[in-house]
């Protein structure tokens, strides 16, 4: 593996009021260790390690806000009730080692677990009682259960702030709740939450970010991920061009969003080479271009095999950060977030930082049943 100078990723980075060391993100993973939606032990010591190891902001796995059904496996925890008070020590596990973190609030809609046949009790919830294109599951979502939904996610920012978090995220990406109101194939409604549009089939995620804003006070980071893939299907594209792609973002960063967190399979792909060619912008580009919020880039940062190939046993092995640091420093993004190599090693951006590159992990499946 080639050596290459790594000092832009290590460049300090200023979100609002908060300044993170780096622009190392861990990216949210689900984990599935939180018995019963409690966080524990296990949760203080792993986020630590990851801080303690270089990164500069930690993003929690999903947990979940205060809807019935909003997980889709036993072991994701929860952000609310009695779970909250646990995530306190987490966030001052990560401060104690010089990082900063937020959690990732999720909803898991109608889509069913790849690892686990576990459903739970209550029906789930979706914009059309759909869990992908011509897939009925579930029951559609009423307007109050919308509200309610909103008010969720906007006492789960609140408590986050409180809880000393530094920032939030919203799961907007990969086919869950939120991207299933933008994504026309499970967004059938004939309200004013559907439409022909993708920016009339934003309003769910611009009134839940505008409701976050006012929860949280206009200081605190809001952070969305958004992405064209689906895992329901992996060539999905809600934005075909920069201008539908502009419709999509504008409103929700206008509502609040300071962050866009842009997930893709493979970071270096261009997300509109038709138009600037196959060294293109990828999706972080476009959308900072587009919106001038910052973004974070992500998607096999560091691996040589995208993460979908996991669940068929895809070994991946350490790979060149060159087309990174490219990117970086053109100013393409902000951020990057780094996903599996860190489940494996927690010293990834140490490692990286000190040029002890040859130390880096390969990353198999067999990681994911364990949580040190």
């Amino acid at each position: 593996m080639t050596h290459c100078n790594t000092d832009v990723l290590f460049e300090p980075v200023r979100l609002g009021q908060l300044t993170l060391r780096n622009r190392i993100v861990m990216a949210p993973m689900t984990r599935g260790f939180a018995t019963g939606g409690m966080p524990g032990t296990a949760h203080v010591d792993y986020y630590e390690r990851r801080a303690r190891g270089g990164v500069g902001l930690i993003l929690t796995e999903g947990t979940v806000v205060d809807r019935p059904a909003a997980r889709n496996e036993p072991g994701i925890p929860f952000f609310h009730g009695a779970a909250l008070e646990k995530w306190r020590p987490v966030a001052q596990a990560v401060h104690r080692a010089g990082g900063a973190i937020g959690p990732q609030l999720w909803h898991a809609s109608s889509v069913e677990s790849k690892t686990s046949d576990w459903a739970p009790e209550s029906p789930v919830e979706s914009p059309s009682g759909l869990s992908a294109p011509g897939f009925p599951r579930g029951v559609a979502m009423t307007q109050e259960a919308i509200a309610d939904t909103v008010a969720a996610f906007a006492k789960g920012a609140a408590d986050a702030k409180r809880l000393g978090f530094d920032v939030i995220e919203l799961h907007g990406a990969h086919g869950y709740l939120i991207d299933q109101f933008f994504w026309s194939g499970t967004n059938l409604r004939d309200d004013g939450y559907g439409g022909a549009t993708l920016k009339q089939r934003s309003r769910f995620a611009a009134e839940m970010i505008a409701a976050v804003r006012v929860a949280v006070g206009p200081d605190f980071p809001i952070i969305l991920r958004v992405s064209q893939w689906k895992q329901q299907d992996y060539s999905a594209r809600l934005a075909e061009t920069p201008a539908q792609m502009a419709d999509w973002l504008l409103p929700l960063v206008e509502a609040g969003v300071d962050v866009l967190h842009c997930s893709q399979r493979r970071f270096w792909t261009p997300e509109f080479p038709e138009i600037d060619g196959p060294e293109g912008l990828n999706f972080a580009g476009w959308a900072k271009k587009l919106t001038g919020a910052a973004t974070i880039s992500v998607g096999s940062v560091g691996l040589s095999g995208d993460f979908i190939n996991v669940f068929s046993g895809e070994r991946s092995e350490p790979a060149s950060l060159d087309r990174l640091v490219a990117r970086m420093e053109r100013g393409e993004f902000d951020l990057f977030a780094v996903g599996r190599a860190l489940i494996v090693d927690p010293d990834w951006a140490s490692k990286v930082q000190h040029g002890r590159v040859d130390e880096l992990c390969p990353f198999d499946v067999q990681a994911l049943a364990s949580f040190v």
